[in-house]
């Protein structure tokens, strides 16, 4: 089984939501991890209720520094746009989606952010 990491830097909305979709669509294909590289201790609730509307339940992750994860090479390690803050964890392949930080906008553009990440993680999905 492949391992993929989603990385942003607080791991409250983006890297959650993707973590979270590649164990919906990725079951038994892959083995999905999210980290921060600040992360803030809590999962958004705009996430959580973005996601709650597609039927997962985001409530039960918790925000995770990298000292949290497991310390191995990665298949995949997959930024959420967040630059130069991201830091550089092993993997055989890495990604950069620069996806916008949808924590500070309405509940109607977070869904559009969270569709976004949807479609990247099947995308990732098909050449896994």
């Amino acid at each position: 089984m492949k391992t993929v990491l989603f990385v942003c830097i607080e791991n409250s909305c983006r890297s959650q939501i993707a973590e979270a979709f590649a164990k919906l669509y990725g079951t038994g294909k892959i083995e999905a991890y999210s980290s921060g590289s600040n992360p803030s201790g809590i999962v958004n609730s705009k996430a959580i209720t973005s996601m709650l509307e597609l039927g997962y339940d985001l409530s039960v992750h918790t925000s995770k520094s990298l000292d949290e994860i497991p310390q191995i090479e990665y298949d995949y390690v997959i930024t959420m746009g967040c630059g130069d803050k991201c830091p550089f964890v092993k993997a055989k392949n890495r990604a950069d989606w620069n996806i916008a930080d949808p924590k500070n906008m309405s509940q109607d553009e977070f869904r559009i952010v969270r569709d976004e990440i949807k479609t990247r993680v099947v995308e990732l999905l098909e050449t896994v």
